[in-house]
């Protein structure tokens, strides 16, 4: 009988590096049932991750997390940074007097950081008798649950044989760019939408989103067709030569930019900050659901009426203190405080108080409070029913994403100094992009601005809504598909009579299963250890997800570097857990 182990990672990126920090944090109790790790990375640079990769971002995109709010690896980002020689930070435009642990800096150099300490992990689990092998512009084109074995298939047929494998594949966009009709369903490698040497655009791009993918189209391309410049303490931009009809117009379905960035008290998350598992599971009511109402009210209206208290809003705990105010009605409420006929006049009315808080390290506490609280509620999301799934997603996360966003001070400075020169426009209404009809240059737009109907159309519009949850259809590994190995994610309802209110094109997608009715939240089907869930319901016990647009119908609040820390975390606890057994 096998003692030790072979463990696979397909994907390198951040879920992946954390996964190692973990383990190697283990060791004690991983040592003697660990053989070794084998890392397979499609692109040519393992322990990076898609956003942070050379090969897909440049020097003008901007991370939006500081190293204050990293999850500790062998040395912190802005450690690592303070090691490095002044040519190297020059190039990625960082002022070696002046790096600070509360600063944003490029992508590229968060991508170098996570590359570096990747690098040390794995030589210290090398130190400690675990070797970790890397497979670099390698892509595993399929997955195989064998009786004995996982088997892990090479885009070329090579195949490799592991006991487990854990799925950390990261983004993944299905759907082909169309170049010739000017359409892009993501912006990455951004590369691709640069224009050739020497050249400009003169005409007007389009953008899906106005999200921090967005900012940075939108930072990539003005930065190639002028400069930027400080003037009377402001930013300005200057457009070069033949550049008179150039502008980028982001759609936005409500109409609204992000929030900025903010001071924060705690900057890491916690899952159990104001509440541990033990009492949010005693929340739960006869039936084992935990009820997004009685979450509400039980945990989050205390905490943000002490959190307002602290920003010296009483007007929000006076409504909060009115057990009538909904969840539905916090929302409304704090975005109608920030609704603006204008977007770009509120975000530079906002700027004043970002700055504030960011300069004179002033926390905004109820943001920082409704953060913890949704991330908490994401790692038990699954105990939700169907009903409060579709009220999360319908009149709650919307909101949620736009307040937590924290676009960095130097993106807002960015964006308002593009609107003053004409160059950046805001198109409020839901967007249809219409199939192009053969031999088409240029992409249609359908908008719907709450009945108002309008079209356009775009010699290059980029599609930069985000990383959505993945259809089962698009599973990468189609043996485990084909084989029942995966199922979609679901959750059940408790009042089937609610299915008639679902909007119709939601309610195409509800299902039945052995007398249930179930709707499909979207991704994949895990357990709370991560293993993947087969279509009989049994869980795996060597195949484990934790790749963010697989799991985020059941982890609807998984975003960043941080939630990539707790995942990695829980999946080890487990393992743990199985050991100690």
């Amino acid at each position: 009988m096998k003692t030790r182990h072979t463990l696979a990672i397909i994907g390198s990126g951040p879920s992946c590096i954390y996964l190692l920090k973990h383990l190697l944090d283990g060791i004690e109790q991983f040592r003697a049932n660990l053989a070794s790790i084998d890392v397979f990375e499609k692109s040519k640079t393992a322990g990076m991750g898609m956003p942070y990769n050379p090969e897909t971002t440049e020097r003008f995109n901007m991370s939006n997390i500081s190293s204050e709010e990293l999850p500790a690896l062998t040395i912190s980002f802005a450690d690592w940074l303070r090691g490095l020689d002044a040519v190297r930070l020059k190039g990625f435009g960082i002022d070696p007097e002046a790096i600070s642990d509360s600063e944003v800096y490029p992508r590229l150099a968060l991508g170098e950081y996570q590359h570096s300490q990747y690098q040390a992990i794995i030589a210290r689990l090398a130190a400690v008798g675990i070797s970790v092998r890397e497979h670099t512009n390698c892509k595993i084109v399929d997955v195989r649950d064998e009786s004995d074995s996982i088997t892990l298939i090479k885009d070329e047929g090579t195949h490799f044989d592991f006991d487990r494998v854990v799925l950390a594949t990261g983004h993944y966009w299905p759907e082909e760019d169309h170049p010739t009709s000017g359409y892009y369903t993501s912006p990455w490698p951004i590369s691709k939408l640069f224009p050739k040497k020497g050249a400009t655009y003169n005409f007007s791009i389009g953008t899906l989103g106005a999200s921090l993918s967005a900012f940075d189209v939108v930072s990539s391309l003005a930065h190639r067709h002028g400069t930027f410049e400080t003037k009377n303490g402001g930013l300005v931009f200057l457009p070069h030569p033949d550049t008179e009809n150039f502008r980028i117009v982001m759609h936005a379905a409500n109409g609204l930019l992000p929030h900025l960035q903010y001071s924060q008290s705690r900057p890491m998350r916690e899952i159990e900050r104001h509440i541990k598992e033990e009492e949010l599971l005693a929340l739960r009511d006869k039936k084992g659901f935990l009820r997004l109402a009685t979450y509400f009210d039980q945990v989050c209206r205390p905490v943000l009426i002490a959190a307002f208290g602290k920003d010296k809003m009483p007007e929000l705990i006076a409504l909060l203190q009115d057990r009538g105010f909904k969840m539905e009605d916090f929302a409304g409420k704090m975005t109608e405080k920030h609704e603006y006929a204008d977007a770009f006049e509120g975000m530079r009315c906002e700027m004043h108080e970002a700055m504030q808080s960011v300069l004179q390290n002033k926390p905004i506490h109820w943001k920082e409070a409704l953060d913890d609280l949704m991330y908490t509620l994401n790692f038990y999301a699954e105990l939700m029913p169907a009903e409060d799934h579709l009220t999360l997603h319908s009149s709650f996360l919307p909101f949620l994403m736009n307040v937590i966003a924290a676009l960095p001070l130097a993106s807002g400075r960015i964006l308002l100094a593009l609107r003053e020169a004409g160059k950046l426009e805001l198109v409020e209404g839901k967007v249809k992009v219409e199939e192009p009809e053969d031999g088409a240059t240029r992409t249609k737009l359908s908008i719907d601005n709450e009945g108002e109907k309008s079209e356009l159309t775009y010699k290059m519009f980029v599609d930069c809504s985000g990383q959505g949850p993945l259809d089962l259809d698009d599973f990468p590994f189609p043996s485990l598909l084909a084989g029942g190995g995966v199922r979609k994610a679901r959750a059940v309802f408790i009042d089937p009579k609610v299915v008639a209110d679902v909007p119709e094109a939601k309610r195409d997608t509800i299902f039945e299963e052995q007398g249930l009715c179930y709707y499909p939240i979207g991704g994949i089907d895990i357990d709370r250890g991560y293993r993947l869930i087969t279509i009989d319901g049994e869980s795996s016990d060597k195949i484990f997800d934790i790749s963010f647009p697989h799991t985020t119908g059941i982890r609807p609040y998984s975003y960043g570097l941080q939630a990539c820390n707790d995942t990695a975390r829980l999946l080890v606890d487990g393992w743990k857990a199985e050991l100690t057994k």
